[in-house]
């Protein structure tokens, strides 16, 4: 499917037919009687309907020649009943009771429609989840919820239309073909097949044409909205650099092409119902003709010509419903191939058929040959291998690029080994389920993103049966409860989108917080001080000292600082372990661990010693953190 979606010039039927099997479930939910139940009233009222509609226009014919005194009324009806003004109440009767059930059809199958919806954009919602990290950095997300917006929107339509309205509305031809064959004669039904074949073949050739428009308005309107998602949330790196005017342009560039698609979209459609109102009059025309001669030949009333025009001007209804229908299901069909695309995504990481539960026993982690790449062509990790045993520290350093972040991607199994595996207490994490492998791991990232929610509601969000007391214990752990208690909203305080609203190390601190309140017995922390100032990290870094203490601990970090006291350290350099021991073993070989050292000290020393010059000018500055090494 995400191939058909993707090549404009396979044929409209190749992406039809796949997308209404892909709906069909939908349309027709197997654990739903009710719903089927509703689905078969609805069909019923609507057919009903379609025969009541076809059946008014003979009231009308027959008032009429009740008053020019043509014609005879039908002999099974009660004389009361066939004066005028009873068959003019009945005329209108029957136009309203049509309506009415047709009304009653919309109303009982709203349930299903919206159960369709809401079934599938929980599908695609699951799935998306479900989908590999690699996925989501290679997609922008303000495209994939555009996607998901139009999807969902496309779905009620196309279910609507197809199930509750292009088979009646062929039914409604076949009884009004049989009505005027009656009534009239064959080349009265011939003059009107003729009239709906060609009305038909134009609509779907210039509706086939206006689809290739109306991809290329969509993916011009998908644009502009990733655009606009993009530029908002990086605001500030906006306002940094003051290019508000170049996003602008970039925005305005995409709906300048958005604007000219709509409107050779709205051009086209003009088009559209300009050649179906041609077609159809000609159609009408050459039957009032006919039936116009007849009058003046006196083989037809004048309540025959009333109900022939009265029969294709109620024809003309779904005959013009039957283009908008096609329309709105091939849109739809536009509109919902890009999520279908999506479904047929293959997940990369999944958890074998009954994989067991990870049974954490004492935390201990093991990684024996270790080979990963993102790109078969650029290897990061070769053949890594080391222990992290059970409630001890082991810190992983090394220049940017050196693959240490890499590290607790694989152990979280965003990704799986290319080579070699890694254990937990001797079990291969691609044998078990993942949802049990990432309950016994807590992380402190180095980027810390928040939910536009509360404070409270994101350090809940490590686990969310806490109680309120256990929530602000975490807090008071993370160093984070005075912060927070001197807020006028205390823990119902908005933190803003991605958490904005918080300073660095803030933000920092909720993510330590939800961390402790989670309570895993494995714990990574990948950067988690390098948001922060060196007064800030020198406050809270006992805060995470309590945090892994009795934890098995990987400490994946930049300023060397902080890993001093670790019981193990790995040194990494183009993704293989150049050294490894304890910090003082490490400087008495003098070697890259060492020399990081020194280099580190160096920028920290050059950093006071300006914070003290500014100082003396009266240009005062807070403490400046500088970093030697950008963080992967």
């Amino acid at each position: 499917m995400a191939d058909v979606a993707a090549n404009p010039k396979i044929s409209a039927s190749a992406r039809t037919l796949p997308t209404l099997r892909n709906l069909w479930p939908y349309m027709w939910p197997s654990d739903r009687p009710d719903l089927k139940m509703r689905v078969g009233v609805a069909l019923m009222a609507l057919l009903a309907a379609k025969i009541v509609t076809v059946l008014v226009p003979y009231s009308y014919k027959w008032a009429t020649d009740a008053l020019t005194g043509q014609g005879d009324a039908p002999s099974m009806l009660p004389l009361f009943l066939v004066t005028p003004l009873i068959l003019v109440l009945a005329y209108n009767f029957g136009r309203v009771f049509g309506i009415a059930l047709n009304q009653l059809r919309d109303a009982l199958f709203a349930k299903v429609g919206q159960h369709a919806v809401r079934q599938l954009a929980y599908r695609t919602f699951v799935h998306l989840h479900g989908l590999s990290l690699r996925f989501h950095l290679d997609r922008r997300t303000g495209g994939l919820s555009r996607i998901v917006e139009r999807g969902t929107t496309g779905i009620e339509t196309i279910v609507r239309f197809t199930l509750l309205n292009t088979v009646p509305t062929i039914v409604e031809f076949g009884l009004a073909a049989l009505v005027i064959w009656y009534q009239f004669n064959i080349w009265y039904v011939a003059i009107i097949a003729v009239t709906v074949s060609a009305y038909v073949w134009f609509t779907v050739r210039a509706s086939d044409w206006r689809i290739t428009i109306r991809r290329e308005m969509n993916d011009s309107d998908t644009d502009a909205h990733t655009k606009a998602v993009d530029s908002l949330l990086n605001f500030e790196t906006v306002k940094y650099f003051g290019n508000e005017a170049r996003e602008v342009t970039r925005f305005d560039g995409s709906m300048a092409r958005y604007e000219q698609a709509a409107v050779r979209t709205w051009t086209s459609l003009a088009w559209l119902n300009l050649g179906q109102s041609v077609i159809f009059a000609a159609g009408m025309a050459t039957c009032m003709v006919l039936s116009a001669r007849a009058v003046m030949a006196g083989t037809q009333t004048i309540g025959d010509f009333v109900l022939i025009n009265a029969l294709l001007m109620q024809l003309a209804i779904p005959l013009n419903f039957i283009g908008f229908v096609y329309r709105e299901i091939k849109q739809g069909l536009v509109d919902i191939e890009a999520m279908f695309s999506l479904l047929e995504v293959p997940a990369e990481v999944t958890d074998k058929p009954d994989a067991p539960p990870l049974e954490v026993t004492q935390g201990t982690i093991r990684l024996e040959d270790v080979h990963f790449a993102y790109d078969p062509a650029r290897p990061i990790l070769r053949g890594v291998s080391f222990e992290v045993p059970a409630n001890a520290t082991v810190a992983v350093v090394g220049p940017s690029g050196a693959g240490k972040s890499t590290l607790a991607r694989l152990l979280y199994r965003f990704y799986d080994v290319t080579g070699g595996r890694i254990l937990v207490d001797g079990q291969d994490i691609r044998e078990v389920r993942q949802d049990t492998l990432r309950a016994a791991i807590g992380i402190v990232p180095q980027d810390t993103v928040l939910f536009n929610d509360t404070i409270g509601y994101n350090i809940r969000y490590g686990r969310w049966e806490a109680t309120d007391e256990e929530v602000r214990a975490a807090a008071r752990m993370a160093q984070l409860a005075g912060f927070i208690e001197g807020l006028p909203e205390g823990y119902d305080t908005p933190v803003g989108e991605r958490g904005l609203k918080l300073s660095g190390g803030e933000k920092q601190r909720v993510a330590i917080a939800r961390t402790i309140l989670k309570g895993p017995p494995i714990l990574i922390l990948d950067e988690a001080t390098s948001a922060l100032d060196t007064a800030t990290e020198q406050e809270i870094q006992s805060a995470i000292d309590d945090v892994s203490s009795n934890r098995t601990t990987l400490v994946i970090a930049h300023r060397l600082s902080t890993v001093v006291n670790a019981d193990m350290i790995i040194v990494l350099q183009d993704g293989a372990i150049a050294e490894r021991g304890r910090h003082a073993e490490l400087m008495a070989q003098d070697g890259l661990y060492a020399a990081m050292w020194k280099r580190q000290r160096e920028v920290d020393e050059m950093a006071e010693r300006l914070r003290c010059v500014r100082e003396e000018a009266g240009d005062y500055l807070p403490p400046i953190h500088v970093e030697t090494e950008a963080a992967e």
